[in-house]
């Protein structure tokens, strides 16, 4: 078996077997797997490989660039709690959400400055910059919180929407040896067409990711001022970004993190937990044993599916008493019951990252 480290105390079966499946392809070197990791296609969620030569597509999957965002602003959390339900509606109105997107295409002249191919092209002329500032759906969240100081944070998790999902699934027809979308241990080698373009358009992606992340901030951060007053000015300062679906290089290797994070020596992350528990401000130890990662996030334990057929939206309502929030049958499969406690998957990673700040919701917002 290649050299891995896992970083988890319980991780279930399915995990483990696509896990060591992966690490048995040739071109697999080392691998990690954290302590959030549960089952999803190809690799876990919570798996970071590091390949010779070649990257995967399935590996990064398909919101590429999926991450999360974080802001503290200066006002406190008294200001978000009396002015809550109105910010909350604010921003449900700023902001689509679900499948939803703006009504009309997004200006990115910076996008226009970035390499990219037909595949990226051909979405950008059929009107993709639509989805520029748009939530989408699933655990993807806006929150609203509180550090153990009282002061306040926005923490926003998102991704690069359609355009994301329609670039893995071509390149993942491309690794195909069949010419289907298949989820499965298929490399393209760097240095081919192929290969090389995945790169090219992957980067975008990641670009894409940001900007849709930093356009909602700006609304979230219009929404506080109009209803909570005059809150970071000069908002860029202090601004945490970390995406968690990707490959780059590094020391001569490919690193595919698939629901993993950045956790560099010194680099600033955010580890979102549940819609209750809120998410933590971390700085990275830059363990190489996890290469370089962290998890990012709680992990699952049921499934969407599982979830709302096993919960309850009454223990749901009750757990979320003090947070605005849609708490109902439609958002019960983000119910904090559906996750691994974040305090548990914090702590078997205090060799990964270091806890900065803990940021409880007051409000929280889902597609």
């Amino acid at each position: 078996m290649k050299p891995h480290h896992i970083f988890a105390e319980a991780i279930d079966g399915k995990a483990l077997s696509q896990f060591y499946d992966g690490l048995k392809q040739d071109f697999a070197v080392r691998g990690a797997l954290m302590p959030d990791a549960h089952a999803g296609y190809a690799l876990p969620i919570g798996a970071v490989v590091a390949t010779d030569g070649v990257v995967v597509p399935a590996w990064v999957g398909y919101d590429i660039g999926c991450g999360m965002c974080a802001l503290p602003l200066n006002i406190g959390g008294e200001d978000i709690r009396a002015n809550a339900k109105a910010i909350f509606d604010q921003i449900y109105r700023d902001i689509p959400t679900g499948f939803s997107h703006n009504q009309k295409a997004e200006e990115w002249p910076d996008g226009e400055k970035i390499e990219r191919t037909s595949v990226i092209q051909q979405q950008l002329d059929d009107g993709a910059l639509r989805q520029l500032g748009s939530l989408g759906s699933g655990n993807h969240f806006i929150e609203i919180g509180e550090d153990e100081a009282g002061g306040a944070w926005v923490v926003i998790h998102s991704g690069s929407r359609n355009v994301g999902h329609k670039t893995a699934t071509h390149y993942m027809k491309l690794a195909s040896p069949d010419g289907k979308a298949r989820e499965d241990h298929l490399p393209l080698r760097i240095g081919t067409a192929e290969g090389d373009a995945y790169v090219v358009d992957l980067r975008f992606c990641l670009a894409f990711a940001l900007e849709n992340r930093l356009r909602m901030m700006q609304r979230v951060v219009a929404a506080v001022q109009r209803h909570a007053g005059l809150c970071n000015p000069d908002w860029w300062d202090g601004f945490i970004n970390r995406n968690h679906n990707h490959a780059e290089p590094r020391d001569g290797l490919w690193i595919h993190r698939k629901g993993a994070t950045h956790a560099e020596d010194g680099v600033m992350g955010v580890i979102p937990g549940n819609m209750r528990d809120g998410s933590f401000i971390v700085r990275g130890k830059g363990n190489s044993d996890a290469l370089y990662s962290s998890s990012h996030g709680a992990g699952r334990v049921l499934g969407r599916k599982q979830a709302k057929e096993a919960l309850k939206v009454e223990d749901f309502t009750e757990t979320m008493v003090g947070i605005v929030a849609k708490v109902d049958m439609a958002t019960l499969d983000e119910s904090p019951f559906a996750y691994k406690s974040i305090f548990d998957v914090m702590a078997q990673q205090a060799d990964l990252v270091e806890v900065v700040h803990h940021v409880r919701p007051i409000i929280n917002i889902k597609g």
